[in-house]
């Protein structure tokens, strides 16, 4: 009986062992995705940035044709 007691002893260690390692494994898991949170929040931003760019410059580039327009009108300038 006793041996049975010692087979189910170190069983029992190795799935202790084993769940020691996946708790392991899955709070490594959490950081990272935590990490990768926070850098898909930055990329977010970074677009966001990039759009408020892009929206100013057309608005320029519309002023400037504008601005073009206006001078070939004034010297009666074809295209």
């Amino acid at each position: 009986m006793a041996e049975v007691d010692n087979l189910v002893l170190e069983m029992l260690r190795g799935i202790r062992s084993d769940v020691a390692a996946i708790r392991d494994v899955q709070r490594e898991h959490g950081v990272r995705l935590a990490e990768l949170g926070t850098t898909m929040a930055g990329l977010r931003r970074d677009t966001a940035g990039d759009a408020e760019v892009t929206a100013h410059l057309a608005v320029r580039i519309d002023r400037l044709r504008d601005e073009v327009d206006r001078i070939k009108r004034r010297l009666e300038i074809a295209d």
